[in-house]
């Protein structure tokens, strides 16, 4: 018989708050009808500014099959909370995860940069990703290396080895899912072993805040340059000297003011 299931919230306590929180953005989704278009990520509109992006799109879900599948598996992987004899723990799980989300997001937009640029793969310029599968892809990669005799359960019944749970789920959700983002879940994985071998370390209580604030401040003023919310306590001056000579475009009607709704999308990955 296993354990009550408050007393599994209370082990995971990280854990729990972020299902709580991913669940409750799918049902605010859902009621308002929201597009993944609105709350994904993709290269062009991060080169148009809409930083905030790489935060709402984390945790935003479209399915309810997509929900499900990731917080199961982030339910099963939320061992790592009471993994602190090993070094891990619900410390180290908070501060990590903080960089999975900024750092798998903004390789996601490394490859595609790389794949738009230099192979000239127009196609990956509009395709939109959303879920929490980087951050998700990323602690399986982090537990294999660091405990590599657990298991991750799916759904209650399906049970894989930790060790080969990465590149099994890599190609498992490749396969079943087509609209899945192979790029985004690679760079979970590429980011979890950058973590688990050391390659990134020395996260403290300080550079953990530290890092959290600056999120928190790039997010607000890319929400207030990008149009998307009005902040209007918030005043950006332009730093522009006045005397000095110009080159710009001339855009003609509203060009300059369209929305992301206005954009048509080529396609969109969960992740």
């Amino acid at each position: 018989m296993g354990k009550p299931l408050l007393f599994e919230i209370l082990e995971k306590p990280v854990t729990s708050c972020i299902i709580g929180i991913c669940s409750a953005i799918w049902l605010y989704i859902q009621k308002k009808n929201i597009g993944y278009s609105n709350v994904g990520l993709s290269y062009e509109t991060a080169i148009e500014g809409h930083h905030w992006r790489i935060i709402t799109s984390a945790f935003s879900h479209i399915s309810v099959i997509h929900l499900v599948f990731n917080m199961s598996a982030l339910w099963s992987l939320g061992v790592v909370e009471k993994l602190g004899h090993m070094g891990l723990g619900i410390e180290f799980y908070l501060h990590y995860t903080l960089v999975l989300v900024i750092l798998s997001g903004v390789l996601v937009l490394g490859m595609y940069h790389v794949l738009i640029q230099r192979f000239k793969l127009e196609y990956f310029r509009r395709v939109t990703a959303v879920g929490y599968s980087c951050v998700v892809f990323g602690w399986m990669t982090i537990l294999a290396v660091k405990q590599p005799s657990s298991k991750l359960d799916l759904f209650g019944f399906l049970s894989l080895p930790i060790s080969f749970a990465p590149f099994e789920s890599l190609i498992f959700t490749s396969i079943i899912v087509p609209q899945a983002s192979f790029l985004g879940h690679l760079s979970g994985i590429v980011v979890g072993y950058s973590i688990a071998w050391g390659l990134i370390h020395g996260m403290t209580n300080y550079w953990a805040l530290s890092m959290l604030g600056w999120v928190v401040v790039v997010f607000v003023f890319s929400l207030k340059r990008s149009g998307t919310f009005d902040f209007s306590f918030i005043e950006i001056e332009n730093v522009t000297d006045p005397s000095l000579p110009s080159v710009g475009f001339l855009a003609s009607g509203a060009g300059r003011t369209l929305q992301m709704s206005a954009i048509p999308l080529v396609g969109g990955e969960l992740v």
